[in-house]
Parts: C-alpha cells; structure tokens; sequence
C-alpha cells in the first residue's frame, strides 16, 4: 500500500490549512479534496473517498461551471469511486456526463 497513510495525514492537514485560509470553494482547496479523494480509495476507504468527490464536484460546478476540465475529471473520479463500491448505474450515468462534457 505504499505510503498511503502518510499521504492521507498530510493531505488532511493540507486540506484544513486551504480550507481555513483560502475557503471550501478555493480551485486550491478543490483540487487537494479531490487528491485526498483518491489516496483515500487508495486505501479501499470508498465511502469517504465518495463524499469527498461529492464536495469536491459540487465547489467545481458551482465555481467553474459543469463543463470546466477540473469539473468533468472530478466527475470521472466519482464515477469511479462508485464503480468501486458496486454503484454501476450511477457510475455509469456519470462517466457519460463526463464524456459529453468533452465532446
């Protein structure tokens, strides 16, 4: 599993420091929630790692609109995550959003 725990300390406490200093909605902000995101399905911690993709897809869409690249990756991150836990149809139903959004 590599270093995946130490990644998550340090992300944590990045992800406070960037929330307290630049706010939840900060690209910044997103982007470390998002990393965090992803070492945290790492790890096969799916459900966390799903809420975080959630916040982190809803700060992009409200800040940088539905079809912004950082906004369709964290869509496909979701959808991802989701597929991990046996979440198809969903998973499903967000890759394509994703897809169109690059078309």
């Amino acid at each position: 599993r590599g270093k995946y725990g130490e990644s998550e300390a340090v992300g944590r406490r990045a992800l406070e420091g960037l929330e307290k200093i630049l706010g939840l909605h900060h690209p910044d902000t997103l982007t470390n929630l998002n990393n965090l995101a992803l070492v945290l399905q790492s790890q096969g911690k799916y459900h966390e790692s799903e809420e975080m993709n959630r916040r982190a897809l809803e700060g992009y869409y409200r800040i940088l609109g539905p079809d912004y690249p950082h906004t369709l990756t964290s869509l496909n991150n979701l959808a991802i995550v989701l597929e991990s836990q046996g979440k198809y149809d969903e998973s499903e139903a967000m890759n394509r959003r994703a897809l169109e959004g690059r078309e």
